[in-house]
């Protein structure tokens, strides 16, 4: 039994849907624009903004941007899960290719790790916003 409210439940299982199907479009705008169909990209590519836009909404409904430090540490915990459990399990069921593929996504997360605990130290330090360079 899921530990949050069937409420959150429903709006998370929501949110991961249209956060996919962004994800999905963007990856199709991205293939249209190498096969030189800039117009068709465009629409992909605003069909994946709207799908974001429904995915944040039910973020939000579902009460799970908290502001600055809580919203840093649930991406930092969720990355290190990925990193460290996720991603490593998939690699020891698979091979070849798709193996190779989970290893480059392991790399580009640990750079992201990076930044986001440089921009909790930012936080941290700052009296507001962070200061951009």
């Amino acid at each position: 039994m899921s530990r949050l409210p069937r409420f959150q439940e429903h709006l998370k299982t929501g949110f991961a849907a249209e956060a996919k199907s962004a994800a999905q479009y963007r990856a199709f705008a991205e293939r249209a624009k190498r096969d030189g169909l800039g117009k068709l990209a465009a629409k992909w590519s605003e069909l994946a903004a709207e799908k974001d836009r429904l995915a944040i909404i039910q973020l939000e409904a579902a009460e799970q941007g908290r502001g600055e430090q809580e919203d840093i540490a649930v991406a930092l915990a969720e990355d290190y899960y990925e990193n460290e459990i996720l991603y490593p399990k998939m690699i020891r069921e698979v091979s070849g290719d798709t193996a190779d593929v989970l290893r480059r996504v392991i790399e580009a997360q640990k750079k992201h790790i990076g930044q986001l605990e440089m921009l909790r130290e930012e936080l941290q330090a700052a009296e507001g916003d962070i200061v951009t360079a």
